[in-house]
């Protein structure tokens, strides 16, 4: 796979996405002798993506964050902070954007997508016979660490964010809820974009993970994961658990790099968007905007 294609969602159009470091990442998943050696060691040893990060929090790299909003595209408008204010590029990368950048759709009932990303959103996850690739799933019982808690969500409905570099990395929450304690799972840091999942798509779920369970009123108990990715070995939590949020409120950040999330929910609490679905089923992720809507709850169809 050489070229990347996503629907825009406000467009309906199909657009081709710019990847950074699209060669390294072919590379790097391809079947060259030399990517099999390199690869275990980028991946498995987390010092390679903390120093990769701390790279990436000195002053110095401030010099890239103008050429990449340039070459990206990405809106400075939208930034709570002027860009010359950022000290280094991780300050970019985890930037905070103005209360009106992203609408939050209205409705009790209503989930919203948590986050700035590419999504694929599957109404019964047990029906499915892929997810990125046909034949290939990932497992529940690795993704979550516990069998009976998959199958508890076995035959729910499953929706994925990626996170690409060029994206806004703070996520929210999608419902009112009140949210657990985090629990880490730790792994591996591969890439998670889809040059990697298509070579490995459970990657997803044995990624270093946090997950939390929100208890929502209309949508049951939903499971919210964070999954790492290469040179994302850190995932900021600003919540305090078993505290109520609201629709929209921030849950954490991701520092330097691609990432993903995982919501979960359970059999026959929400019917997710069509436009969602119908992309998905065609092996196409919708390029999606935090605060837009996700589904309705199903008690209030």
């Amino acid at each position: 796979m050489t070229d990347l294609y996503i629907v825009d969602r406000e467009t309906k159009k199909k657009i081709e996405e710019k990847v950074p470091y699209k060669n390294s990442l072919l590379f790097l998943y391809g079947n060259h002798p030399l990517a099999w050696l390199i690869r275990p060691l980028i991946c498995n040893l987390p010092f390679v993506s903390k120093f990769f990060g701390y790279l990436q929090r000195r002053q110095c790299s401030a010099k890239h964050i103008a050429p990449f909003i340039e070459k990206y595209g990405v809106d400075s408008t939208e930034f709570r902070d002027r860009v010359d204010s950022f000290k280094c590029f991780n300050d970019f990368f985890i930037r905070k954007l103005k209360s009106s950048a992203r609408a939050i759709s209205d409705g009790n009932d209503i989930a919203v997508l948590p986050a700035d990303g590419r999504y694929l959103a599957f109404q019964d996850i047990d029906h499915e016979q892929g997810i990125f690739i046909k034949g290939k799933k990932f497992s529940l019982e690795t993704l979550l660490g516990d069998k009976k808690l998959a199958l508890k969500y076995a035959q729910g409905s499953i929706v994925i964010a990626r996170l690409a570099p060029v994206d806004y990395h703070r996520f929210h929450f999608p419902c009112n809820c009140i949210p657990s304690e985090p629990k880490l799972i730790n792994g591996p840091l591969y890439s998670v974009n889809p040059i990697a999942l298509k070579r490995n798509i459970n990657i997803l779920a044995e990624n270093k993970r946090v997950i939390t369970r929100l208890k929502t009123e209309h949508f049951g108990t939903m499971l919210f994961i964070e999954v790492g990715a290469t040179y994302v070995g850190s995932i900021q939590e600003t919540f305090e658990p078993n505290k109520h949020y609201a629709k929209g409120d921030e849950k954490g950040y991701f520092q330097f790099g691609g990432s993903s999330l995982i919501l979960l929910f359970e059999p026959f609490r929400i019917r997710i968007d069509q436009d969602l679905i119908v992309n998905s089923h065609q092996g196409l992720e919708t390029l999606g905007r935090m605060g837009q809507t996700l589904g309705r709850a199903i008690s209030s169809l």
